[in-house]
């Protein structure tokens, strides 16, 4: 097996919640060392967000932190605030997800740590950015949401629309982040120079828009809410059958032949397959709703399973629509090895969802668990060349803080 693709690269992930722990999840994935920094007392917010299991863990924390090593130290102390640069003098990348200016009154902004340590790579993700004239103000995932337009097209037509319920933003930004954060340390083998990058939830999902923009820009077609199914694109939406939901999608040429003559095939009226008017794109777009007609009811009258055999049988793309818990248990899940599974000296066996990265001849599973506040403040202390005195002073005096039974 070869090394993992980021061994030797250390990376301050100085950030909370989401979009900017899921990058150093994913760089502590791709081998780098990754040290979570976080503020004495409570930490991160999101030690105490979903699924809290004790007084230093939740689930939220623990998915998006495993693999990572805890300092936690207090930037409030001139010891502190030397300490945290002496860690970034040494740091390959440093993350961070605060308002832009916030971490300049700290003097952990972009140009300060740069000035020490021209080749780090400076990772800030926000709602809106450090430019324009919203770059001050505060947003989190479901503001971006809304202000891309994405929201504004899904739900029924003329309802509110629904809430996404997945972090689209935070975790869109996010693996866009770690893909600038290699490319620009691919970049440094050449140019010696690290640089900061500038992610903002609100422009990627701007950037998402595979169809509405240019349907406006080019045809000056504004996308409305379509419930259930994609008016420019039939057959492809969600169908309820006797006992769930499931999607079809076929809405390609040769799958709609094959669909259409597995409908009247089983039920469906005579000639529905030979229909002239679904044989392209177009025809069935402008006769959707007579298609829909024969479609719903179909689906309807049969449970989800066999609708399964026969779309399958047919090649015609389809799934049941699951819950979590069939998730879990579904075979392909299984055999992709999505679910890691991680054993917690307090908590016992923890299962949490793994990255989709899969390389031929190195293992990217994390195995090691999300670390207790300041856990291992002594650790990284020595890497940086601190003596055993110098450590045992700040962690009595408070720079460096501590919590839980698992602390180094």
């Amino acid at each position: 097996m070869q090394p993992r693709p980021l061994e030797g690269i250390r990376v301050i992930d100085y950030s909370h919640f989401l979009a900017g722990p899921y990058v150093g999840r994913c760089l502590a994935a791709l081998g780098a060392e990754v040290i979570k920094v976080e503020r004495p007392g409570d930490g991160d917010a999101g030690r105490r967000h979903a699924t809290i299991l004790d007084d230093q863990q939740s689930g939220y924390f623990l998915q998006l932190n495993m693999g990572k090593r805890g300092v936690s130290v207090n930037l409030k102390d001139a010891r502190g605030k030397a300490f945290m640069q002496r860690l970034c003098d040494s740091a390959d990348v440093f993350i961070e997800n605060y308002r832009p200016g916030a971490l300049d009154r700290l003097g952990l902004g972009y140009a300060e740590l740069a000035a020490r340590n021209p080749r780090l790579v400076y990772c800030s993700i926000s709602a809106y950015g450090h430019t324009g004239p919203d770059a001050h103000r505060a947003g989190f995932g479901l503001i971006a949401e809304a202000k891309s337009g994405i929201m504004q097209m899904v739900g029924a037509p003329g309802a509110a629309p629904p809430l996404l319920r997945i972090s689209l933003g935070d975790m869109y930004t996010g693996i866009h982040a770690v893909a600038a954060i290699n490319a620009a340390l691919l970049g440094r083998v050449t140019s010696s120079r690290g640089q900061h990058i500038d992610m903002a939830l609100y422009d990627t999902l701007v950037s998402m828009h595979e169809y509405a923009v240019q349907c406006y820009t080019l045809d000056g077609v504004l996308p409305e809410q379509t419930g259930h199914d994609m008016p420019a694109s039939t057959l492809y939406g969600v169908f309820r059958a006797v006992d769930g939901d499931m999607v079809i999608a076929a809405q390609v040429d040769d799958a709609w032949q094959r669909f259409a003559a597995l409908v009247e095939a089983h039920g469906g009226p005579a000639g529905f397959g030979s229909d002239a008017r679904f044989h392209d794109s177009a025809g069935r777009n402008a006769h959707r709703q007579a298609i829909l007609a024969v479609v719903t009811p179909w689906v309807a009258a049969q449970p989800v399973a066999r609708l399964l055999d026969w779309l399958d049988s047919v090649d015609v793309p389809c799934a049941k629509v699951q819950r979590i818990d069939e998730v879990l248990a579904d075979p392909q899940i299984r055999a992709r090895g999505m679910i890691v599974e991680q054993d917690h000296p307090r908590l016992g066996k923890l299962r949490l969802p793994n990255l989709p990265f899969r390389f031929s001849d190195c293992d990217t599973t994390i195995r090691a668990v999300a670390p207790d506040l300041g856990q291992h403040n002594a650790e990284v202390a020595r890497s940086l060349g601190f003596d055993a005195a110098e450590i045992a002073a700040l962690c009595a005096d408070g720079v460096l803080f501590s919590k839980g039974d698992l602390n180094d």
